[in-house]
């Protein structure tokens, strides 16, 4: 049966960044398919007493701070000591800082190229490490942005970061596809998240953001799900290098 692709029992999944907003979603979204997750935060651990039981003893959280690249192999062996290995990736950490392009400081660029790009690639090069020795492939599964297709203002590390994501998901969808590992990525559109807050509450941009998106509203965390669950099973195993886009219409328009 063609639903049994998507059932992702007896699979292990990391996903960055899931004590809020998408990485939160995407995460609940995994173990709901069956997954057991560890879900990787920085300094707040993620919230998970709304759940059951279940889906409860699913996540399993983990501190790292990925604004190091030093995180990175102490993380991966955290996650294959507690998980007994892994098999999907889901690259969602990511920050953003805002300032014109003419004032913007070399400290707010290193931040944002270190967590969004930096350690994202060599988290991914880990993975697929990990995923050669298992013998069974993987799935790394990178959060692009709309901004990996447009230029956006004000937010010049942020736009860079993200085209370079969408660039080496390409990359190395290319490298390793054969090695049967799926390495894709997720674009969302203008979501209702922490980092969309001030966009939100600006009248005339929120405005300006609405009339672009031909669906007509802002989209939620949980619209991710069936996109992340897709990308991390078997339904997605002949998908290499792509990005999909979950934006209400928006690079459409």
């Amino acid at each position: 049966m063609i639903l049994e692709q998507f059932n992702l029992s007896g699979k292990a999944a990391i996903v960055t960044g899931a004590n809020t907003g998408l990485g939160k979603a995407m995460a609940l979204g995994l173990a709901e398919a069956g997954a057991e997750v560890a879900a990787v935060y920085n300094s707040t651990p993620p919230d998970h007493s709304g759940l059951s039981q279940e889906l409860q003893a699913r996540h399993h959280p983990i501190q790292a701070d990925l604004s190091d690249v030093a995180s990175v192999d102490p993380l991966v062996d955290q996650v294959i000591d507690e998980l007994g290995g892994f098999d999907i990736l889901v690259n969602n950490a990511g920050i953003i800082r805002r300032e014109d392009a003419l004032d913007f400081s070399e400290s707010d660029w290193d931040d944002v190229m270190n967590v969004n790009l930096k350690t994202l690639f060599f988290l991914s090069q880990a993975a697929a490490r990990h995923f050669v020795a298992q013998g069974k492939g993987g799935k790394i599964i990178n959060i692009a942005s709309m901004l990996s297709y447009q230029g956006g203002i004000r937010v010049p590390s942020y736009t860079a970061s993200k085209s370079g994501v969408l660039g080496l998901t390409r990359l190395l969808a290319c490298e390793w596809a054969g090695k049967n590992i799926n390495v894709n990525g997720i674009a969302p559109g203008y979501m209702s998240t922490a980092n969309t807050k001030a966009l939100r509450e600006d009248p005339v941009r929120n405005q300006q953001i609405l009339d672009r998106i031909p669906a007509g509203h802002w989209g939620e965390p949980e619209s991710l799900q069936g996109a992340v669950v897709f990308l991390a099973s078997e339904a997605s195993s002949y998908l290499h290098g792509c990005t999909i886009p979950v934006d209400g219409g928006w690079l459409v328009r």
